[in-house]
């Protein structure tokens, strides 16, 4: 069993929002931005619904969290991804001044590890690996079944 407002407890809603993803024929990502133990924002990706390519999961939680909050930063949150952000992700949530980045999957193409590990803003503290397989899994999945309709 999962203990409430856990990393793996938040992180599995995060995956809920990567399901939705999926079943929107959406890349499988999902984003929670948490508060005070409450979740703010429950995001996923959007690009293809809304033909955005920067309507990432992660850029939807910032825009809805800081509009909840009624500012800019998110110094007191932690936003859970299922995948490590990208480098246009991770300097939107540098930006934020987001407290804490907790993700899942790594992903060794697009990740900012992969391009700009110190794009984060000095003050984030960062936690990898939580649920990486679940979220691995997913998008292995989506992959798979995207090409075999090709």
């Amino acid at each position: 069993m999962i203990e409430p407002f856990s990393d793996q407890y938040f992180m599995r809603k995060a995956l809920d929002e990567a399901h939705k993803a999926f079943e929107e024929g959406e890349i499988p990502v999902g984003c929670v931005v948490v508060s005070n133990n409450t979740i703010i924002a429950r995001t996923h990706n959007l690009t293809e619904k809304l033909t955005d390519v920067t309507a990432h999961a992660e850029m939807q939680a910032i825009t809805a969290a800081s509009y909840l909050l009624g500012g800019k930063y998110l110094t007191g949150c932690k936003i859970y991804i299922t995948l490590e952000p990208c480098v246009m992700c991770a300097g939107a949530l540098s930006w934020a001044q987001t407290g804490e980045v907790i993700y899942g999957a790594h992903d060794p193409k697009r990740g900012y590890t992969q391009h700009a590990p110190n794009v984060l803003h000095p003050k984030s503290k960062v936690k990898k690996g939580i649920l990486a397989d679940d979220s691995a899994s997913l998008m292995t999945t989506f992959f798979s079944e995207k090409r075999k309709k090709m």
